[in-house]
């Protein structure tokens, strides 16, 4: 199975931090083809894997953004119902214990769906990309 490295970055939770972290990877060309945010207890966790890791990784230490790195599993399922079912099934029949997931672009996809949970839906919803 393909590894990939993931940026683990801690960060205030306030509007607009995500958009700036986006921003300025892209301004530097860096592309995030999978992300995950929550926040808890006033601050906020970014995970993140990029397609440039050592640029992603200036990038955000510049900003005063500093990440970790992990190795984490890279699979590309299938978009279709119970790809995922099946196998997080797979992995629990191995014995291995899933700790986290998200997804991204498969690199394939000419679009990519991006889910927020938002402080102010109504608010939100006036929004277009």
């Amino acid at each position: 199975m393909p590894r990939a490295k993931q940026l683990t970055l801690t960060v205030p939770d306030r509007p607009g931090m995500l958009g700036d972290i986006a921003s300025a990877l892209g301004a530097k060309k860096v592309n995030i083809v999978g992300v995950c945010g929550a926040t808890t207890g006033g601050g906020g966790m970014i995970w993140m894997v990029v397609d440039k890791t050592a640029a992603a990784k200036k990038v955000l230490a510049q900003n005063g953004w500093p990440a970790t790195e992990d190795e984490v599993l890279a699979v590309t399922l299938s978009d279709t119902p119970g790809a995922l079912g099946r196998y997080a099934t797979k992995l629990g029949k191995a014995g291995v214990n899933i700790s986290f997931a998200y997804t991204g672009s498969a690199r394939s996809a000419r679009k990519q769906a991006a889910y927020f949970g938002v402080s102010d839906l109504k608010a939100a919803l006036k929004v277009r990309p």
